[in-house]
């Protein structure tokens, strides 16, 4: 058997799959992220390594000894730094943490030849923006580390005693040459930041360690299982599900939303409003992250105090519609496609006998305008899909489904039982044991689901024009 791990940022996944790819297992844990400073968010990795340890021991229920291969995934752009004794010296910054305003300008003010290879946005909760933070914030905890790690390689040194990367979490730091695969030496020297703390980057599906006695001990797993270096949690999404070809597109709707497709390369831009990654082997993909998901439909339950049962009914009641309402879903400030930190929630065009249930179907559109506009940012770049693979806890409801078809304009395949991040990691850990030996070898479950196909939609254009208009009307006030 080969069991995958998921550490995300409130829980850690495990998953135990068979010689065919089946779930035989699985069990999660949670762990609380802590704030001590607002805007700030954080993680103790002792945290994550107890939490780990239960849910391996849950979820294999005395069959670790079956157990050939492990594989890791886990959330991405998060900073563990570690001293000589390779023990975490603080709680870990994870990627929602918003502190690094001031790096953030100092590494835009460099010139665009040196962040071109980065191909990704500015933006504060990447590790190394947390890292200039640490330097200027912390010296003396700054001067006593030895290595930077993503939470998910620093989970692989307590199983395996070893110091490595692969290239997903690494494209994902800011420190890194996404188009060569390499750190990014120019961007380093001209921060200072000696690369000698960075970790060797090595292959997503290679064995980057195997388990040591003690850890083996801990997670009831038999000792010297090799694991392998892993794959950031949206890397692993991808492969888990399959989607590993060009032009493969995921729509993940959570609390916040992600548009992943895989492409055939990368054209570097400096401060592009989506992200350029490395996936398994030498694929890329790029990404619009944006913020704003299933957070904006709490929030405007209790600021119209609806019941979850009202918001659903009021916000798939074609009947009444929206009433002209036009509502932009920026609780959090917003990524893709605007990069605007700043960026507000606000309910535009409404009249005399507007009423609540007209303004809660404007909610649930103006999400989904949103996902729309980023999707139709990421074809001005060049990617297109003809399908897209719906996932998320976030997506689950028929009516929101056919709603985001609508206004995409594109068939959305609900993949919600296909794959996930886990059971990418537990591919990972057949791969590394030999089990599978390469990526075509790997028996990928089929659709599950008949695709939702886009119905007409009268107006759309208007209401994405009125969508627009009302963001740019209002981003300077």
């Amino acid at each position: 058997m080969y069991l995958g791990i998921d550490l995300g940022t409130g829980s850690v996944k495990a998953l135990l799959i068979d010689d065919d790819g089946r779930a035989v297992g699985e069990a999660s844990r949670a762990y609380p992220v802590s704030s001590p400073v607002p805007g700030y968010a954080e993680t103790a990795p002792a945290d994550w390594w107890a939490q780990t340890v239960g849910a391996v021991r849950a979820c294999c229920e005395g069959r670790g000894g079956a157990v050939r291969g492990v594989g890791l995934s886990g959330q991405a752009h998060g900073l563990v730094v570690i001293g000589v004794e390779a023990k975490p010296l603080r709680p870990a910054i994870l990627w929602a943490d918003q502190r690094a305003t001031a790096e953030m300008e100092a590494v835009l003010a460099l010139p665009e030849a040196i962040r071109l290879p980065l191909a990704n946005p500015v933006v504060s909760g990447m590790a190394g923006l947390s890292l200039l933070w640490l330097r200027r914030n912390e010296p003396a905890t700054y001067a006593a580390t030895r290595r930077i790690l993503s939470p998910k390689d620093w989970l692989r040194l307590m199983m395996t005693g070893e110091v490595a990367t692969e290239p997903a979490d690494a494209s994902m730091t800011l420190l890194y040459d996404v188009g060569t695969g390499r750190w990014a030496g120019d961007f380093l020297s001209a921060l200072s930041i000696d690369p000698a703390i960075l970790a060797p980057v090595v292959e997503s599906h290679s064995v980057a360690g195997r388990l040591s006695a003690a850890a083996a001990a801990e997670l009831g797993l038999p000792a010297g299982t090799p694991v392998a270096a892993g794959l950031s949690d949206t890397a692993s999404c991808l492969f888990g599900m399959g989607q590993t070809k060009p032009g493969s597109t995921i729509l993940q709707v959570g609390s916040g939303i992600q548009i992943m497709s895989v492409a055939e390369g990368i054209e570097p831009q400096v401060q592009p409003f989506y992200n350029s990654y490395r996936g398994i082997g030498r694929s890329l993909y790029s990404m619009a992250a944006l913020q704003n998901g299933g957070t904006v439909f709490e929030w405007a339950r209790m600021v119209l105090g609806a019941s979850w049962p009202e918001m659903y009914r009021a916000g798939f009641d074609e009947s009444e519609g929206n009433g002209g309402a036009v509502f932009l879903p920026y609780v959090t400030g917003e990524r893709a496609p605007l990069l605007d930190p700043n960026a507000s929630a606000a309910w535009a065009y409404l009249r005399l006998g507007c009423t609540r249930s007209q303004l809660i179907r404007s909610v649930f559109e103006g999400v989904a305008l949103a996902v729309r506009e980023s999707w139709d940012a990421l074809r001005g770049i060049g990617l297109s899909a003809d399908r897209m693979l719906l996932t998320g806890g976030g997506s689950t409801d028929p009516r929101w489904q056919q709603m985001l078809a609508d206004i995409l304009q594109v068939p959305l395949v609900p993949a919600h039982e296909l794959g996930n991040a886990t059971i990418g990691a537990a591919y990972l850990g057949g791969m590394a044991a030999g089990h599978w030996r390469g990526v075509e070898d790997i028996p990928f479950p089929q659709d599950p689901a008949a695709p939702v196909e886009p119905r007409p939609f009268d107006g759309l254009d208007v209401l994405l024009s009125r969508f627009r208009a009302t963001y740019r009307g209002l981003r300077h006030i």
